[in-house]
């Protein structure tokens, strides 16, 4: 089970990195960390600087058919930074064209508006994007994880750092490692 993370250069919440990163590798998967520049990645603990971590792969050199699954920590700055890069717009999207599940946690669904994929889809996310997600033509819910299955591919949905060992549960099923 090789999963794609995708964060921007810096922004992401570190917690909604590490712990789905550590769920895949102690599921015998193997996480790869994408991002849209070489580099660390800097990721923070809410407002504070977090730790750094080193980037695996730039996303415009990768492919979603390589991928059993993608994973979009949230962070308020890393989806708003995402989303205005084209090339982490079209990974994304690719995901969904390909049928393939993608897993994203309290902000980055902001990517997935981007990308235009939550017009019909049921999906959670923090609850100010509720309003984001409606007007892209998404259903909304408040739910602790929220796995929809009713588009291309199985999308996987949860709320905030609170809700990460449901989350983690809920994507590792859905990506192939039986939970």
């Amino acid at each position: 089970m090789r999963v794609a993370f995708l964060v921007a250069p810096e922004g992401a919440e570190q917690i909604e990195l590490t712990d789905p990163w550590d769920a895949v590798k102690e599921a015998g998967g193997t996480p790869i960390l994408l991002s849209t520049s070489a580099g660390p990645v800097q990721a923070f603990n809410h407002l504070d600087r977090g730790d750094t971590f080193p980037v695996d792969q730039l996303v415009a050199q990768a492919d979603p058919s390589d991928f059993d699954g993608l994973v979009l920590p949230g962070g308020v700055a890393n989806p708003d930074l995402l989303r205005t890069d084209q090339k982490a717009v079209a990974f994304v999207k690719g995901f969904f064209e390909a049928g393939l599940p993608v897993a994203a946690i309290c902000h980055a669904p902001w990517t997935l508006v981007e990308a235009d994929v939550v017009r019909g889809r049921t999906l959670t996310s923090y609850p100010s994007l509720r309003t984001d997600i409606r007007n892209a033509g998404g259903n909304w819910v408040d739910e602790q994880v929220k796995v929809c299955d009713g588009g291309n591919n199985k999308l996987i949905t949860s709320r905030k750092p609170d809700d990460l060992k449901a989350f983690d549960k809920a994507f590792l099923a859905e990506f192939g490692a039986g939970g």
